[in-house]
């Protein structure tokens, strides 16, 4: 929008302050040069930098790095790296000049003896939402109490005789300009000025392109954003078509008679993320939304992880994430957080597995190759940052002691089209047998926490008198301390056991996400008999008679061989949701007079009420409160389609 743009104007000089390398900035440039219209471009670069410069910016989007040699010191001369990257304003200034074949001058002075400034800048993304011009204001308030240094005033003083020089050859000059130097200049325009004493040729100068490798660390601005800008540059890409072709290494019944996936390779893959979020960042003439790109980066990245292993990021896991990545923001002093932040938010709340997919989106810039028609140049952040920031993912694999850790890719495939849909001849179905031990071994622990909680609830403290009763109460004590008593707790054991379990992962409102539903009962005493909604098993075929899906919700009732259908059960028919129905069934198949309930929320209050009239207690478990790593375990479950399928099981289940 055109009131985001300020313009700071002085003779026939229209001034943008930029900082530089950012999106928001370099959008900005284009929206001057359409309202000024300028008959000359000028930028904060020195005129010996100018041929490689213009050689870089032609070679856009490919990003080049200029390189030559600054002030010697002890250890010899010092690298210079100059990034030519499409984020960049003063690049977007050079560019639009030459499309448009406006005049660019080049108007900064050429110094080997300039510090390096490390200034604490507010976050670019302020523009999107208060504009430039009380961004600007702010920052002038801000640094006027900073004194230049004797450097930073001969280039300002050598930019305003330059712009004088300009004046008296056009009427309206675009000046692209770092903010912390604007305003002197403005100054020093209005003075009459002498030419620098400056270099005015530089020799060993040489134009590299840049690793693909290297662009993934170094950028100003992380690749997928400079990628979102590039593409928003001009008409928008079509909507990408993946004829299917995903990174996911399951199949569906259909994929299986039409003959498999189809590979596609993963970098036309990540292409079609990367333009998918061009398109959804807002049309090509809004302003950048950093925050909506960032969003698409994660829903891109949330898309291939569940291709890759099957399971998707949960509504708690996004809210986690983008929680945990603004308060790092915050804490850091910016509004949005950096790629490093968020890398860190989605190791953290989600996995490494999720963590490298994010990163290896984030950093992906399809134009950038290795070889090129001028040489290349690998560069690490240190050399041309100073420093950088690690961070370590390990993604989770299937190992074992002995085999090669790449042993996953030597799993079975079908040696010819429609093999594993020949393994669904036999009509009974069973499940597999260490996925049971899991469930149940999980469901004996919920038990116990169910149990434990009752526990607290009855249990009561009051101050010492004459009886210790079960121990000191710490807690209790030390939050009383002002009044010097002790308090002591007394644990009472709650009457009758925990009988059936209730976990609920989705509510599936919609009745869409997991549309199968089913009862089986346990094979033997070990066993409980099981309730359950999930994904439909003919999407996810990895076998010969084996089908992968994810459980909607469960119920486990023991002792075994006594549940029905519970799906079909007219006792249950005024449940308004699955949920609903597998409660109601623990209520009624339970032995115990308590039933623990895992869920995102607590149930509604009829259903207590069915409880109490049946004698028996709900007791609800947050969701929340368990650990996602093991409830993520424990939600992948396998159907096998005849008994006989246990024993080839293990060679197509990961």
């Amino acid at each position: 929008m055109p009131h985001r743009l300020h313009l700071e104007q002085f003779g026939p000089v229209h001034a943008l302050p930029v900082l530089h390398y950012r999106l928001e900035f370099a959008h900005l440039v284009r929206e001057a040069v359409h309202r000024v219209k300028p008959d000359c471009i000028a930028i904060e670069l020195p005129p010996t930098l100018e041929a490689p410069f213009l050689r870089a910016v032609e070679r856009l989007p490919e990003i080049s790095v200029i390189h030559y040699e600054g002030r010697q010191r002890r250890g010899g001369a010092e690298s210079v790296y100059l990034l030519v990257e499409p984020a960049d304003p003063l690049v977007e200034g050079a560019r639009l000049a030459l499309e448009r074949r406006i005049p660019l001058r080049l108007v900064d002075v050429d110094t080997d003896s300039y510090p390096r400034h490390v200034e604490a800048l507010p976050d670019s993304y302020a523009i999107h939402r208060i504009g430039l011009s009380p961004y600007y204001e702010e920052y002038r308030r801000a640094a006027g109490s900073v004194a230049p240094g004797r450097e930073d005033r001969r280039r300002e003083r050598g930019m305003a005789w330059r712009l004088q020089e300009l004046a008296k050859e056009y009427g309206r000059i675009l000046f692209v300009c770092g903010m912390y130097h604007l305003e002197r200049i403005k100054d020093d325009f209005g003075r009459p000025q002498a030419a620098p004493l400056e270099r005015v040729r530089r020799q060993g100068m040489r134009l590299f392109n840049l690793h693909p490798d290297s662009c993934r660390e170094i950028l100003g601005e992380f690749p997928f954003i400079s990628a979102v800008h590039e593409l928003r540059r001009g008409p928008l890409p079509p909507e990408p078509d993946d004829r299917g072709e995903t990174l996911r290494k399951r199949f569906s019944a259909f994929e299986l008679i039409v003959g498999g996936r189809k590979d596609l390779p993963e970098e036309e893959l990540l292409r079609h993320a990367v333009e998918r979020g061009a398109r959804h960042a807002g049309r090509g003439e809004e302003f950048p939304d950093r925050q909506r790109v960032i969003f698409r980066l994660f829903q891109e990245a949330a898309r291939h992880y569940r291709q890759e292993t099957g399971e998707p990021v949960h509504l708690w896991q996004k809210r986690a994430f983008f929680r945990f990545a603004r308060n790092y923001a915050l804490a850091s002093g910016a509004l949005l957080p950096d790629l490093f932040q968020l890398l860190m938010a989605a190791r953290g709340c989600v996995d490494d597995n999720f963590a490298y997919a994010l990163w290896r989106l984030a950093t992906f810039y399809h134009w950038q190759r290795a070889d090129a028609d001028i040489p290349t140049i690998s560069i690490s952040p240190e050399e041309i940052w100073g420093g950088s920031r690690r961070i370590r993912f390990r993604p989770r694999e299937r190992r074992r002691k002995g085999l090669s850790h790449l042993g996953f890719l030597k799993r079975k495939k079908e040696k010819r089209t429609g093999e594993w849909l020949e393994g669904f001849t036999d009509p009974s179905i069973c499940s597999y047998p260490p996925e049971d031990v899991v469930i149940e071994e999980y469901g004996r622990f919920l038990k116990k926490k169910g149990a434990m909680q009752l526990s607290e609830e009855l249990s009561r403290t009051e101050p010492f008198t004459s009886s210790l009763l079960d121990g000191i109460d710490l807690r209790e004590t030390l939050r009383n301390v002002a009044d010097g008593r002790v308090y002591v707790r007394e644990s009472q054991r709650a009457k009758g056991g925990v009988g059936s379990v209730v976990v609920i992962f989705d509510e599936d409102r919609e009745n869409g996400n997991y549309p199968y539903r089913t009862t089986w009962l346990g094979e033997h005493e070990q066993e409980s008999d099981m309730a359950f909604y999930a994904t439909p098993p003919a999407d996810n075929i990895v076998g010969p008679g084996i089908c992968r899906c994810e459980y909607g919700g469960f119920l486990l009732s023991s002792p075994p061989r006594r549940m029905m259908d519970v799906w079909r059960d007219p006792d249950y028919a005024f449940a308004r949701s699955k949920p609903e129905v597998l409660l109601l069934a623990a209520l009624d198949y339970s032995p115990e007079k308590h039933v623990v309930h895992v869920a995102a929320r607590p149930p509604r209050s009829i259903f207590r009420q069915i409880a109490a009239r049946m004698g028996k207690k709900i007791v609800h478990i947050p969701l929340g409160s368990l650990s996602p790593v093991k409830l993520k375990s424990i939600r992948v479950l396998h159907i096998l389609h005849g008994h006989d399928k246990r024993q080839v099981a293990k060679d197509y289940i990961w």
